[in-house]
């Protein structure tokens, strides 16, 4: 927690910087600092929230391809964005904002959101306006991956959510991974992770990601749970892609391996409980992955681009 003269000190400055559009050279003769000192005032100002910055990306949405993606997987709503760059990123941020109108509209105080690592998560966070506040409880679903993912780990982005929402964080101390099945039944055994993993599986709302297990972007390989040519295997071997750290096949069944019993984090089971379980995932790369998330039951509402949506619809046609 910031002291309250440091708090203040960044509030100053970032003021000067947004609000009254000096440079960071007048601050600095302003305030007797280093331009240097000044520039990383400014964004610790940012890493700690005293100041937020939120792009209002235009966002349309394709009416038609939502439908068809609630008729053909059971979806109870789908949210899909008339992409208008072909840049990844733009459409992550935009994808973002979509799914973060779509909690401001659903959460309500005194509910539990249950929450996973990734970077459309970690989007939708941010892109949730300063000013809405829901007293909710924020569990992660999955334990953590400090080291390989960060401020994308799903703690860092529970107390980063309860933090914006001025709600209740609670923590989840125990790997994503354990190195043995007897390791995990140990640390689930545990009293306080025990009760964090039961607040997830009685949460009201599920906000994850889905991954296509892509070794250079996987927590698994990051985080040293997995080499990549462990998870190479399990592709090679039906896997499409994981969600809350379960890796499914594109048909929706759990992937038949030694790993998911290490996994400390919500079961297929816990997660098909949960009344409203929002996934937010694009790019055509991850169209089995999508699918077999959709087809597991594991998701009752959908937040991707056209492009993505009509991959996946695509395939379903084609498979289903």
């Amino acid at each position: 927690m910031l002291k309250p003269t440091h708090h203040e000190l960044l509030a100053e400055v970032a003021s000067l910087y947004f609000e009254e559009e000096l440079t960071q050279n007048e601050i600095a003769a302003r305030l007797g600092l280093s331009r240097v000192k000044v520039y990383r005032l400014l964004k610790q100002a940012k890493d700690e929230q005293v100041v937020t910055i939120v792009i209002d990306w235009p966002i349309k949405r394709a009416a038609q391809v939502e439908r068809e993606l609630c008729a053909a997987f059971g979806l109870e709503d789908a949210l899909v964005l008339e992409a208008v760059s072909t840049d990844p990123n733009a459409t992550l941020h935009q994808l973002g904002q979509l799914a973060a109108r779509y909690l401001e509209q659903t959460l309500h105080d005194g509910a539990t959101l249950t929450v996973c690592l990734g970077r459309s998560t970690y989007e939708t966070i941010n892109a949730i306006r300063p000013g809405f506040r829901a007293r909710v409880r924020v569990a992660p679903a999955l334990g953590s991956m400090p080291f390989a993912l960060r401020e994308l780990d799903s703690g860092a982005l529970a107390r980063r959510l309860a933090q914006k929402l001025g709600g209740e964080p609670i923590d989840l101390s125990a790997p994503a991974m354990a190195d043995s099945a007897a390791s995990a039944a140990v640390l689930r055994s545990q009293r306080d992770i025990a009760r964090a993993l039961q607040a997830a599986a009685e949460a009201d709302l599920a906000l994850l990601g889905i991954g296509n297990l892509d070794p250079a972007l996987s927590g698994f390989v990051k985080g040293g749970f997995l080499t990549p040519e462990e998870l190479a295997a399990l592709r090679s071997s039906g896997a499409a892609g994981d969600i809350a750290g379960r890796i499914i096949t594109a048909e929706g069944a759990l992937h038949g391996n030694g790993y998911d019993d290490r996994i400390i984090g919500l079961s297929f089971a816990d997660l098909r409980r949960i009344p409203k379980t929002l996934a937010v995932a694009a790019g055509v790369e991850k169209t089995a992955a999508i699918r077999g998330a959709l087809h597991a039951r594991l998701v009752n509402v959908l937040c991707t681009d056209d492009r993505t949506a009509s991959a996946v619809l695509a395939m379903e046609r084609q498979h289903g």
